[in-house]
């Protein structure tokens, strides 16, 4: 039979994030478990009485320099560093050696929503101080999108597939689907998949404030994201990196590779509807939900939690409710389905690789994050949100949600590992 028409089997084997919740996976999972939050005043760039937004979720305790020589570093957008960072941890809980296999065999997913805005801001600054002539020469290879996923390929030498997506808060569920689809169908034996946003700027910090989708709560920053809540009132913009380490399975369990989840499914769907807002049924979301389902060959009854989008905006928390209400029938009362943004805030084109390691964590360990800051649940919103309080308890098939701006949907499915 042809590789082509054989679903090999996608596993997880190595995790990296760097958040405002720590500067690993491992703290950044401890906190969550714990309920604790990462979200604060800015101190990225210096804010005057004009701004209405003075609060987000920063990436503060970590150092790019101990991984990437700091002449290295000079020459790399905030993002892709953040990246790179999480690509390193992934590769060494997943004890990758780059010297070892066919480097054409390995390769790399890792996406941006946005890429170096920090540097196009940077280097426009520039522009109308100095002139032309004193621009940066690596002002474009700074502020690509798919520089981060160059980044990794050459660090680790692979030679494989090399892409990178950018549909906007839908980007890190789309390289880890992209991924995902490379080594079932036998191009690729390993793949570095997810997302990297480094957006806390002013030029977004303010362009986001003025579409008004920005929680103003600047005087309670911890309490500001609150998915499903009556009180919501916007999101929490953050930043990180985060990528999984993708495996052929049968390779992994060869060399015995721990394992964390098998990644199972992934649907996608747009809302062919409004730039910026969803569906208000959440057509979109269930579909892309649907399709992932399927993709995992499963039922809808066997799903045990959902980590939603979920950004604490009135119209996208009640958008992905109808869409689980509709599509899950009375299971959906029986799952659990949480916001970790709203511990988090809101990483854009990174929240898809933060969230699916979130996911495959939640499958590997049995516990569900909680969905803190949730006192009062919007009217009809009557599912089990694991509202303040982590929960124990078994997790079969957990699902992701990345939902982007431009009616990009993404589901991926992630399962227990059995052999």
């Amino acid at each position: 039979m042809s590789t082509y028409l054989t679903r090999r089997r996608v596993v997880v084997t190595g995790v990296g994030a760097v958040t405002d919740l720590g500067p690993d996976a491992a703290t950044m999972w401890s906190r969550l478990v714990e309920g604790q939050s990462g979200i604060g005043p800015i101190t990225a760039f210096e804010q005057g009485e004009e701004w209405t937004v003075t609060i987000a979720g920063e990436v503060r305790d970590w150092n790019a320099e101990q991984l990437i020589d700091h002449r290295e570093l000079k020459r790399m957008d905030r993002f892709s560093a953040l990246g790179m960072v999480a690509a390193h941890e992934a590769c060494i809980d997943a004890g990758f050696d780059p010297n070892q296999g066919d480097p054409y065999r390995h390769g790399v997913a890792v996406g941006s929503g946005i890429g170096g805005i920090l540097t196009i801001e940077h280097g426009h600054a520039k522009l109308l101080q100095t002139g032309p002539r004193k621009i940066s020469p690596f002002t474009v290879p700074k502020l690509m999108v798919n520089a981060c996923a160059g980044n990794i390929s050459i660090r680790y030498n692979l030679r494989g597939a090399n892409t990178a997506t950018a549909t906007a808060c839908a980007t890190g569920g789309h390289a880890i689907g992209t991924a995902y689809l490379y080594i079932q169908r036998g191009d690729a034996d390993v793949m570095i998949a997810g997302g990297a946003e480094a957006a806390i700027s002013p030029l977004c910090v303010g362009s986001f404030a003025a579409m008004k989708a920005l929680s103003t709560r600047n005087d309670d920053p911890t309490k500001a994201s609150r998915p499903f809540d009556r009180d919501r009132d916007g999101f929490v913009l953050s930043e990180g990196g985060a990528v999984l380490f993708l495996e052929e399975e049968h390779r992994a369990r060869t060399r015995g590779a721990k394992i964390y989840a098998e990644l199972c499914g992934f649907g996608s769907s747009g809302d062919a509807g409004h730039i910026a807002a969803p569906d208000e049924q959440g057509a979109g979301a269930a579909q892309a939900m649907k399709n992932a389902v399927r993709d995992a060959q499963i039922n809808f009854d066997q799903v045990d939690y959902i980590n939603a989008h979920g950004t604490s905006t009135p119209l996208g928390d009640a958008a992905e409710v109808r869409a689980v209400q509709n599509l899950f029938g009375d299971h959906a009362r029986k799952l659990v389905m949480s916001s970790t943004k709203s511990m988090m805030g809101h990483a854009l084109g990174a929240a898809g690789g933060i969230e699916s390691v979130i996911s495959a964590l939640s499958v590997y360990h049995n516990v569900v994050p909680p969905t803190i800051n949730l006192d009062h649940p919007d009217d009809g919103f009557d599912l089990d949100f694991a509202a303040h309080t982590a929960q124990e308890r078994p997790v079969h098939y957990a699902l992701n949600n990345t939902f982007g701006f431009g009616g990009h949907n993404v589901t991926l499915v992630f399962a227990k590992y059995r052999e």
